[in-house]
Formats: structure tokens, C-alpha cells, sequence
């Protein structure tokens, strides 16, 4: 029997936004003005969230989607694929989806996408669970990023990279193996168009001054940080109480950067109890807090 990350999550609704097809999973189109928006990186899809998304939506309205050339959304030539444009597009699926507050679960460069966004809509945002994700100073870009950020080398390397290289390098970063079927969903969805929209997504980001900004937000924070994370290292996970100073962080020892896919029951008995809090806080009109 498949698991239901083998399943993925399907979309409930696919529209175009901002010119862009974009499938987007809704738990629950009536459920009110208040969701948890999951926000998947690169590689993404929205399917990383297939086992954390059913057992938040056990308590409230779940967002999830596909952005921009990940997953099956659209790959648009014309496109801004910067930080600050991939915030836009999170913006409009947002607004698309009637969202008035939001609590944000962010993941690798979800991250940098959720915020921006979130500095740019502070009073939006009733709580933020950061994945392996954050506001990173000092960060020193990984092997593959440093490839991708140099011209022609990286045209060249994305060029021949095949499908069973993914997989295997994917399997090689990570401290335990990764499920043949999430290295092999990856490499499915990994046709020129993505591979070229990684390219400008780095190059865009390669000053982190501008893809990570101080946010300004006085909200609750819940840091999860798979330790053996060869992307980014873990030291980055207490770092955040420089930015969010009452965020609760947890370090989840011998996962790697998904650890929702390592160990999905170990990162939802962090992140699950955390969201029903914050959100049952702001269903009965009360401050959320710790």
C-alpha cells in the first residue's frame, strides 16, 4: 500500500494566477478566512507535505501548492524568479484563496518566499513554523548552489544532468537513504524549464541580504531543524530566536533537510501541537502565545 507522501497532495482547484497555472490544495474552501499556508522550496512539489497536511486539517483550513515551475505547475518563460517574486505569487494564491490571517509553514527557500511576504503583510500573519528554513546570516551557499549561481557552468551542469543523477546525488546528501519514490518524484518533475527557473531562483538570491530580510513580525515561532542538514547547517536553527526571540526550537538528531520525509511522525509531534495552538488562539479571538 502507498503512504500517503507516495500519494502526494491533490489540488483541489487549478487556476491561473499572475498568468501562471497554479495547483493549489484546499482542505476546506469554506472553512473560514484563517489557514495554515504550507510552502514547499526548491525542489518542492506541495507533495512534501502530504503527511502534515492531513493531520493539521484535522483542526483548521490547510493551503498547499504548487509554485511556479515546481511540482505541476506552470513553467512560465516570463517570470520573476527572485525571492521577491516567487513572495508575489504566494501573495496572490493567498488572496485567490480568501486568507485574512495566515499561519506559515515554510521549507528551504519557502522560507525566503513566506518572509518576504510576511514582512510586506505583518498583520497577516498570526504565526510562522520555519523547516530547515529562516532568515540565514552568514550563510555559506552548498556545492550545488555555488554551480547553479555560476553562468554557463551551471547552464552546462543542468544541461546533462540526468534523472538517475538526481536521485543519487539527493540519496548521497542525505544522512539516512531517502524514499525511492520521493528522489524518484523529484527527478520526474526536474524537465529543462525547472532546471533553468533554479538557475535564475539562485542567481536572484545570491546575496542573502536580499533573499532573507529581518523581519519585523511579533509573532510565535516554531524552528524544526533536521541536525545532519548538509544544505544548511543547523547552527542556523537557534540563530532565529535573533529574529523571532520567543521561538520554540526543536533539533531532530540524524534527519537531513527533509526531515518531514526522514521522520514525518518526529517533526509533526513539534509542529502539530504548535499549530493547534496558534490556531485555536486565533479562532477564539485571543492573543496567540505560548
Amino acid at each position: 500500500m502507498l503512504s500517503a507522501n507516495e500519494h502526494g497532495l491533490e489540488p483541489t482547484a487549478t487556476p491561473t494566477l499572475g498568468g501562471v497555472r497554479t495547483p493549489i490544495f484546499d482542505s476546506d474552501p469554506s472553512g473560514g478566512r484563517e489557514a495554515m499556508v504550507f510552502v514547499h522550496g526548491n525542489p518542492g512539489p506541495m507533495a512534501d507535505w502530504s503527511e502534515l497536511c492531513p493531520r493539521a486539517a484535522g483542526f483548521g483550513r490547510v493551503i498547499a501548492m504548487d509554485l511556479p515551475a515546481f511540482g505541476d505547475a506552470g513553467r512560465p518563460r516570463r517570470f520573476d524568479f527572485s525571492p521577491r517574486g516567487y513572495a508575489r505569487h504566494l501573495g496572490q494564491v493567498i488572496e485567490w484563496a480568501g486568507i485574512d490571517h495566515a499561519h506559515l509553514v515554510l521549507h528551504d527557500f519557502g522560507g525566503s518566499w513566506g518572509l518576504h511576504w510576511a514582512c510586506s503583510h505583518p498583520g497577516a500573519v498570526r504565526s510562522v513554523s520555519l523547516i530547515n528554513t529562516g532568515v540565514l546570516r552568514n550563510y555559506e551557499w552548498h556545492g550545488f548552489a555555488k554551480l547553479w549561481q555560476t553562468p554557463l557552468i551551471g547552464e552546462v551542469f543542468q544541461a546533462l544532468v540526468t534523472r538517475r543523477a538526481i536521485r543519487f546525488a539527493m540519496r548521497r546528501s542525505n544522512p539516512t537513504p531517502l524514499p525511492p519514490w520521493f528522489t524518484a518524484r523529484v527527478a520526474a518533475h526536474a524537465d529543462l524549464r525547472q532546471k533553468l527557473a533554479v538557475l535564475a531562483l539562485y542567481r536572484a538570491a545570491r546575496e542573502v541580504e536580499s533573499a532573507f530580510p529581518d523581519p519585523q513580525l511579533d509573532v510565535p515561532a516554531c524552528v524544526i531543524w533536521g541536525a545532519a542538514d548538509r544544505y544548511v547547517d543547523v547552527s542556523h536553527a537557534e540563530a532565529q530566536k535573533a529574529f523571532f526571540p520567543e521561538a520554540e526550537v526543536h533539533i531532530l538528531e540524524g534527519l537531513g533537510h527533509w526531515p518531514f520525509i526522514d521522520d514525518p511522525r518526529a517533526v509533526g509531534r513539534c509542529l502539530i501541537p504548535f499549530l493547534r495552538r496558534q490556531f485555536m488562539a486565533g479562532r477564539h479571538g485571543v492573543g496567540a502565545g505560548y
